[in-house]
């Protein structure tokens, strides 16, 4: 007979406290911080006490042993409770911290520095649901900024939630391969193919479906440090399409390769096709892909960065040499990436007939 999983047969789950002094923790609990009262044994002399509240089980036990261990309560206001005290003592020892729901975002100073990162450096890192990351920007410029570039090795359904993340910019490029995803507010689910792009606006819940084996996207965020949440109460897709709604001040946008067409880019002899960040960000944050154009060119291009805090370059396709004011030439081929601090001079030469390079700018 087949061996039934626990997690078909599991009800609740508590946490279990020891406590010795259980009716000054019990009144501690439920007078201070709003639990209720579940279940408690024996009512002639209380030894055990079951309490619930703020998602959450506690068996408070007499006879336990152990650490009486760290409670973490989120909250709105979290000086407001307290008088500013950010931990509570309960009279069985369990520390009480409370901490804010949905503290501010941190963006920490920019630190600028030249970064470039070959395919052959840097150790593969696994993710999230199957996940594989390389990190293209080791320093995070100080923590601005992070750009992964991520895989998924298995074609096939992805093991994805719906989740949201607390960011101030977010977008994803597709590489190699498709992957099917669906966002909030957005209709159906839909492909992104080699070459597609998305913007994902602060907190917007989306999932990844499934994808193609080999599946390569680029991944830019900032602040580098930040949260991915679960929300374990929306279904996507939802029944609303809404692609005006804003989040947290942008639009989502979906960009795609095969609709999109090529105009003139600032360095001669290449050309670039927009990928619709700067207007759905409101200037924030602009993308593009460029790649050698028709006609002759390749030769050194110096020119400096804009007043954009950060620009980051990620090669897609061919082979050139990157120019930098004050250091070596480097040659940079697929799977390089690279960031050049703004007013630093610096150009591209060389450039094969198929290079093609990812640009994206962060303010």
């Amino acid at each position: 007979m087949a061996e039934r999983p626990v997690a078909d047969a599991i009800e609740a789950a508590e946490v279990v406290l020891p406590c010795p002094e259980l009716d000054r923790t019990l009144a501690f609990f439920t007078e201070r911080l709003g639990f209720r009262v579940a279940a408690i044994s024996p009512a002639d002399s209380p030894a055990v006490a079951v309490i619930v509240g703020h998602g959450l089980r506690v068996r408070l036990d007499r006879a336990a042993e152990g650490s009486p261990g760290l409670l973490r309560l989120l909250c709105r206001d979290p000086a407001a409770i307290a008088g500013g005290v950010t931990e509570l003592l309960a009279p069985n020892g369990t520390r009480v911290a409370l901490a804010p729901a949905n503290p501010p975002l941190s963006l920490p100073p920019l630190r600028p520095s030249f970064v470039l990162t070959r395919p052959s450096e840097g150790a593969w890192t696994s993710g999230r649901a199957g996940m594989l990351y390389r990190d293209l920007v080791p320093d995070r410029q100080g923590g601005r900024v992070i750009a992964s570039h991520i895989r998924i090795e298995d074609g096939g359904p992805v093991p994805d939630y719906v989740h949201y993340h607390r960011v101030r910019f977010q977008m994803i490029y597709c590489v190699r391969g498709w992957v099917r995803v669906v966002y909030e507010d957005q209709g159906p689910p839909f492909v992104l193919a080699a070459g597609d792009a998305a913007l994902q606006p602060p907190e917007i819940r989306h999932r990844v479906l499934e994808c193609s084996p080999g599946l390569e996207v680029i991944e830019v965020s900032s602040p580098a440090e930040h949260e991915t949440r679960a929300d374990l109460a929306l279904e996507l897709p939802t029944k609303e399409c809404r692609p005006a709604r804003l989040f947290g001040g942008q639009r989502f946008i979906r960009h795609e390769a095969r609709a999109a067409a090529f105009g003139p880019w600032r360095v001669a002899g290449f050309e670039a096709r927009d990928l619709g960040i700067a207007a759905a960000t409101d200037g924030l944050a602009d993308a593009r892909v460029a790649r050698r154009g028709p006609g002759p060119g390749g030769e050194a291009q110096l020119l400096e960065t804009r007043s954009t805090e950060i620009r980051f370059d990620f090669v897609l396709a061919g082979s050139a040499r990157l120019e930098v004011e004050g250091r070596a030439p480097e040659p940079i081929a697929p799977g390089t990436a690279f960031v050049v601090p703004a007013g630093l001079a610096h150009g591209l030469a060389d450039a094969s007939p198929d290079f093609e390079l990812l640009e994206v700018e962060c303010r």
